[in-house]
Order: C-alpha cells, then sequence, then structure tokens
C-alpha cells in the first residue's frame, strides 16, 4: 500500500508540471471573448452562462470574391471568426481560386495546414532546403503542408477552383513572401541588390504590393 501511495503520488506530482496551453485544455470548451486581450493561452473564456448552441455553428464559409491581384479569396473560420474554437488547436477556412490565380509562397509559423479539394484543380506544393514535394490536386484529393514550410497554390485547371482548409491551430498566422519582399520600406537599391532582379521590376513590384523607397537608383 506505501508503495502504491508513493506511485500515485508521483503521478500528481508529473501531472501538475505538465504546462496548461490554453484555457480549454483545463475546461470542455472556452468560446472565446474577444473584447479581452489575446494571449498564448488563447482569449479569456465568454462565461458558461452565456454560451448557447449558436456560439458552436459558424456559416461563413462562403465563396469570397476573387477580383484582386491575387485572383483569389480566403474565407476564415479562425478565432476572430468563430470564437469556438479558442484554444482547440483548430481552425479552418476556404480557398477560391479563379482561373489562372494562386496563392503566393507563403508560411504558417503557428500551425500544420491540411488542403481537401473540392472543385476544379489546383497545383500546390511545398519545399525545404533540399526538396520540393509538388501535386496536382483534384476534387476528393488531400495535401498536407507541414508547419513554417514555404507553400503555394495555384489554379491549373480551366475554371473555377475550390477547397476547405483545415489548421491545427486556432489563429495559424501567415506570412506572404510577396508582401514581405515588395510590401515594406526597404529601399529598391536593397532589394533589387538581395533577389538579383531587375531595379525597375523592383519598383514595379512594390508599387503594386504598396511597398515604399520606389526612388531608389541602384549605383553600379
Amino acid at each position: 500500500m506505501k508503495s502504491m501511495r508513493i506511485h500515485v503520488l508521483f503521478l500528481f506530482s508529473l501531472l501538475s508540471t505538465i504546462p496548461h496551453y490554453s484555457y480549454a485544455s483545463v475546461n470542455d470548451f472556452c468560446v472565446a471573448d474577444l473584447k479581452g486581450p489575446d494571449s498564448p493561452s488563447g482569449y479569456n473564456c465568454k462565461p458558461v452562462s452565456a454560451v448557447t448552441a449558436d456560439d458552436f455553428v459558424y456559416s461563413g464559409l462562403v465563396a469570397g470574391d476573387t477580383n484582386n491581384t491575387f485572383k483569389a479569396a480566403l474565407t476564415s473560420a479562425f478565432v476572430t471568426d468563430f470564437p469556438a474554437v479558442n484554444g482547440l488547436g483548430v481552425s479552418a477556412a476556404r480557398l477560391d481560386i479563379a482561373k489562372g490565380g494562386s496563392i503566393p509562397m507563403h508560411t504558417h509559423p503557428g500551425a500544420t495546414e491540411l488542403l481537401i479539394m473540392v472543385e476544379g484543380e489546383i497545383t500546390a506544393g511545398f519545399m525545404t532546403p533540399f526538396a520540393l514535394y509538388s501535386k496536382t490536386l483534384k476534387p476528393g484529393d488531400v495535401f498536407v503542408f507541414p508547419q513554417g514550410q514555404l507553400h503555394f497554390q495555384v489554379n491549373s485547371g480551366k475554371k473555377k477552383a475550390t477547397a476547405f482548409l483545415a489548421f491545427s491551430s486556432a489563429n495559424p498566422g501567415a506570412q506572404l513572401l510577396d508582401l514581405l519582399l515588395f510590401g515594406n520600406a526597404l529601399s529598391s537599391d536593397i532589394v533589387a541588390q538581395t533577389t538579383f532582379l531587375d531595379i525597375d521590376q523592383v519598383k514595379k513590384l512594390k508599387a503594386r504590393f504598396g511597398g515604399k523607397n520606389l526612388s531608389k537608383h541602384m549605383s553600379m
């Protein structure tokens, strides 16, 4: 009996050292109170007495407007759209890409992404320092992008393409390479020198993506 008590005490002491990553991990759920601050553990919980079945339903995954630079639209069901996913380590989105459109190179620092094809054709892939993994996807196909990997989606078909996305985070975040490179205030000279692009092309891309310092000229 003494040995059993020691084992039980050891187990409780071990469990007590495991960090709590979210409010939802210590409760059945934690519908976000978006009026409060966000934190690594997620948002504070909405009072349970104020939670209803409607909080667990999101009806916003409708087709987005693809009339933009990328000819693509991402309609999200992240925690700020769908507070019920707060702390649960999951979220979703709808991806619509018009003919000739694409989602440029980007990463999700906080989540793995799962793409589920619904309509049309998308060529998708990700790359590491050592390899490229790319595939042309048709309805019913599923592709996974590991967390943090640089990846892309291109409509390679002859009509609109639609897919649903799932993420392993309530707020996956995104860093688009085009916006990082050309939507900043870094001088066009430096961007051209570090990307090996022509200075005029850099200025064109900066103007397209809202960057500044277009008037700089590279000295040779």
